[in-house]
């Protein structure tokens, strides 16, 4: 299966003067080709929106709620297919795909509805002859930049909330995942989506550069790593509103107190699902001294039993390729640095009998504080553990390095669990679990992770500005 993606402006598919290949990292067969957009269509897929949003901006809430949840329901039908492109193009093995386009149903069921809730309010004056009324309304034609890794579901968070909010939106996928963005576009058309309303243009950081400092947008989404976030920021001109998702180095914090078992269980997953990449993977784990030996050993059991495969060929297997070359040379270099300053490679050293860029999950132990695994965000199939004389120094730790979008805690203890919960400077905590994410909760960071909100009311509100209308009706 290949995937010939064009650029959607306007409600219409078309070829560019040039194009560009994104090939299966599980065995280099081709698995998408793009059209690469120019300053041109960047240009026409800006107008279009802009165009659009003079009509759009009157639809109402239930109107736009319809669009959302048809758009759900065909995604569905969909299933295999948008499942299938992700596995090709990326290496999440299919069953894992399949969860993710079903989570983007339901984030389009969701902002389907809240759609239908946007509320606003009245302010009471001095005097009664006055009204003051304030109402919400869309902030106009937004630009969404989204990742490779979660191609289907992070593409839905930005597109939920700014449609449901009234907003038109350009949006640029990431290039190694064109092909799911395709897709999804066949059923924005489908589900009859006015022309102009949504828009695709496919290419590089080049694309997204000129979409981000184009003067007609009046907010940029992104979703991304902290190198180019910065880029995007300091690229985007005059008062655009911007979020941004900048990922971060996650810990989790086991207590003396904890079920190791279920710590265990939770720490291999968010370790290691999707490869490791995730923006709130498990990179780094502290562990209270008295437990640190059984902790270990039940992650490193449990991480055995891992299969490693091609997500295609093999749907169920748990660990798919690494996305790309970097990844899987940041992840043996964190490897190699940890070892180097006395850590203990516990399992997944070996190379994968597979090659390319598949690797065996790893487990560090006795990783140094000021490691690389255990300080910056290695994104792929490695984890670091380390030992801690009192969860307060882990949380110390854990707090020390420049990003905060995810943390987890593991205890039994309610007292701890409020207590570490509320010391952890974090957007997101989880405790005794590593789903620190539901659709109708905000989800966020702070500091280096970056600002702004997805999920949740605050997801749609992101893309809603306030006015106040002050009405004197006295006729006396």
């Amino acid at each position: 299966m290949t995937v010939h993606c064009y650029s959607f402006i306007g409600g219409e598919f078309r070829t560019e003067a040039e194009s560009f290949e994104r090939r299966n990292p599980a065995n280099g067969e081709l698995a998408a080709v793009a059209e690469l957009a120019d300053a041109a269509a960047v240009e026409a897929a800006v107008a279009a929106a802009v165009g659009a949003f003079v009509s759009w901006r009157w639809s109402t809430g239930f109107e736009r709620g319809h669009l959302l949840r048809e758009l759900a329901r065909l995604s569905l039908e969909r299933l295999d297919d948008l499942a299938t492109s992700m596995t090709l193009e990326l290496g999440k093995p299919l069953d894992e795909a399949r969860g993710e386009v079903r989570k983007f149903a339901d984030a389009m069921a969701f902002y389907g509805e809240e759609a239908e809730r946007i509320f606003g309010e009245t302010i009471p004056n001095r005097s009664n002859d006055y009204l003051s009324v304030v109402a919400k309304e869309p902030i106009g034609p937004v630009a969404a930049i989204t990742p490779w890794n979660y191609p289907v579901e992070l593409l839905g968070w930005k597109l939920g909330g700014a449609i449901g909010a009234g907003c038109t939106m350009v949006i640029k996928p990431s290039e190694y995942t064109p092909g799911a963005a395709q897709i999804v576009m066949e059923c924005v058309r489908d589900a009859g989506f006015p022309p102009g309303v949504v828009n695709v243009v496919y290419g590089t950081g080049e694309v997204g550069a000129m979409l981000a400092g184009h003067p007609d947008v009046a907010k940029l989404a992104f979703t991304g790593s902290n190198a180019t976030g910065q880029k995007l920021f300091s690229t985007v001109q005059g008062v655009t509103r911007l979020t941004m998702e900048l990922g971060g180095s996650c810990p989790l914090l086991v207590s003396k107190h904890a079920d190791l078992d279920l710590a265990a269980a939770g720490a291999v997953r968010r370790a290691f699902r999707n490869a490791g990449q995730i923006c709130i993977a498990v990179n780094r784990i502290y562990v209270e001294e008295p437990v640190a030996d059984a902790f270990v050993e039940r992650v490193v059991a449990l991480t055995d039993k891992l299969t490693v495969g091609d997500g295609f060929a093999d749907p169920g297997a748990d660990v798919g390729p690494v996305a790309m070359e970097e990844i899987y040379e940041r992840t043996t270099a964190h490897v190699d640095d940890a070892r180097r300053r006395g850590a203990r490679i516990l399992t997944g050293e070996q190379p994968h009998p597979l090659g390319g860029l598949f690797l065996n999950p790893v487990v560090v132990a006795d990783a140094p504080h000021d490691s690389e695994i255990m300080t910056q965000e290695t994104f792929g199939p490695a984890v670091g553990i380390a030992s801690c004389t009192s969860l307060d120094e882990a949380a110390e730790h854990a707090n020390a390095v420049p990003g905060g979008l995810a943390a987890y805690l593991y205890t039994v203890g309610l007292g701890e669990a409020m207590r570490y919960a509320a010391l952890l400077d974090f957007g997101n905590v989880g405790v005794n679990t590593t789903d620190a994410g539901i659709i109708n909760a905000p989800y966020g960071g702070r500091r280096e992770s970056g600002f702004g909100y997805e999920h949740g009311r605050e997801g749609l509100e992101g893309y809603l500005q306030l006015k106040h209308v002050r009405i004197r009706h006295s006729h006396e």
